[in-house]
């Protein structure tokens, strides 16, 4: 339901509430949100474990249409479930650990004999991939006194900087006072990328004086700031390279002896798969790291790396970045995680989000407009404007369950443009227009188009689509053909 308000442009403030009541539209989620939102249009966009989580959800199909469980079609399954894992790029040794752990639970005879044996097998392999994920959820450690130090570790291209940036915007959001510092001497211009970053966040930085030429020159003169301003994190972004190597090895110890950081993370890059494994148990063996951060994971469609940090290195994922922007950072979840690739959905993550990101007065008066039907071009213009700063609808859809009629949403993909464009048409027209859109004739439309760079029938489509989704919207919280459905329409929840 989240997903579905929020890919008509209606009304983000309502998808906590809309949430909570487990209730969706039974009409086919692509078919309706194209017919009211033409820029949201049907294409294959892949997600975080994407491809794992159409492969694992086709094995289970399978298994319903069976008229019973055996032990030989469980083990079909488990069959599949191996080279799902195996194409998936995790590990063969985490691939043979978690299909031997499935087996010993899953062919007991109170499984087989089961009522509903196909959701038991689910379950099992559920509470396995959070085992394998990290059975809960790590948060970073703070020292007893403060400064706080974090040494940001990594190979040379792994995002170490940009992520320094968002780990310490996301310090900040959370109650922290960070500081920032970058010892890399080596790279060009990287000291100043990291200065650049933390100007786009707001956030303070040390940049050290033309005398401090060594990495522990600087991070000891950072460490000072940081006590000296009440700082209580500092971040240290570290120099990396093309490959691991004793020099850099023996700088990143001298670091951390003198600073004695709580957390050393470990920074990879999703896309590498088990390259980026092999670089942190090789890491963890001669530096000793607390904890891993994985970039890109929004455009890894496998995941493979995320279910095997755990098992090889003994050392917990703690956040993931999920795309460009530096609010893009998000701790790592392994239950949600868990839920999402078995098509269950992240609705924690969506509502925490959402939460965030709407005013919460503003939703209940958007709301109540609703309901009065009294939604208008400006409600519908200033709930676009908050939608985008949900970040990129297609993660907001990633985390939406992928059963029954809701399993397109995952395939919608959405052209930001479109709604830059969208709001600039409604921009155009004068307040009385907004409040009232019956009066749009002819001559006013021209007028719209021209002052929005666009054309009549641009303007047309979007009257057309704000009628359309009004009257959806009345349908879905009156007592239209949908309201009356909502009722009977409850969202499958695994217990």
């Amino acid at each position: 339901m989240i997903a579905y308000v929020a890919e008509l442009g209606i009304v983000p403030g309502l998808l906590v509430s809309f949430f909570k009541l487990t209730h969706y539209p039974s009409t086919t989620a692509c078919r309706i949100i194209g017919n009211v939102a033409p820029w949201a249009v049907c294409l294959r966009s892949k997600i975080m474990f994407d491809n794992l989580s159409d492969k694992l959800q086709r094995v289970f199909k399978n298994l319903r249409g069976e008229g019973k469980l055996t032990a030989e079609n469980m083990e079909a399954a488990l069959r599949e479930i191996r080279v799902a894992l195996l194409e998936a790029d995790v590990h063969f040794r985490v691939v043979k650990q978690f299909i031997e752990a499935i087996k010993e639970k899953a062919q007991g005879e109170e499984v087989l004999a089961a009522l509903s044996p196909t959701q038991q097998v689910i379950k099992i392999v559920r509470d396995e991939l959070i085992k394998t994920l990290g059975s809960h959820t790590s948060k970073l450690r703070m020292a007893n006194e403060p400064p706080t130090a974090m040494l940001i570790v990594g190979l040379q291209g792994s995002g170490k900087t940009t992520t320094t940036g968002k780990l310490a915007r996301w310090l900040s959001k959370n109650g922290h006072n960070p500081l920032m510092v970058s010892v890399d001497v080596y790279r060009p211009a990287a000291r100043q990328q990291l200065s650049v970053i933390a100007r786009d966040i707001k956030l303070p930085i040390y940049d050290g004086t033309p005398e401090e030429t060594k990495p522990l020159e600087l991070a000891r003169s950072a460490m000072r700031e940081a006590r000296q301003t009440g700082r209580d994190v500092l971040l240290i972004d570290t120099a990396g390279r093309l490959h691991i190597d004793d020099q850099l090895m023996q700088e990143l110890q001298q670091l951390k002896d003198e600073l004695n950081p709580t957390e050393v993370l470990f920074v990879a890059d999703a896309m590498t798969g088990q390259d980026a494994v092999k670089s942190a148990d090789e890491f963890h063996k001669r530096l000793g790291i607390t904890g891993v951060m994985l970039t890109k994971m929004d455009g890894d469609a496998r995941g493979g790396a995320a279910l095997s940090i755990l098992s090889i290195t003994n050392q917990p994922l703690k956040f993931v970045g999920v795309g460009e922007k530096f609010d893009a950072l998000e701790p790592f979840h392994p239950d949600r995680v868990a839920q999402r690739i078995l098509g269950m959905g992240d609705m924690l993550s969506l509502i925490e989000k959402v939460e965030e990101g709407i005013d919460q007065k503003q939703a209940e008066e958007m709301q109540r407009k609703l309901i009065d039907n009294e939604f208008t071009l400006e409600d519908f213009r200033n709930q676009l404007r908050q939608i985008s700063k949900l970040g990129p609808l297609e993660s907001l859809l990633g985390m939406m369950p992928q059963i029954g009629p809701m399993k397109g949403l995952k395939d919608m993909k959405v052209d930001e443009k479109e709604i830059t464009r969208v709001v600039a048409i409604i921009d155009s027209m004068t307040a009385r227009e907004r409040a009232n859109h019956m009066i749009i004739n002819g001559t006013r439309r021209r007028r719209i188009a021209k002052g929005s760079g666009t054309s009549v029938q641009e303007v047309n489509s979007l009257l057309k689509q704000y009628a359309q989704a009004r009257k959806m919207m009345k349908s879905i919280t009156g007592g239209g053909f949908l309201g009356k459905r909502l009722g009977k329409l409850k969202l499958p929840m695994l217990q």
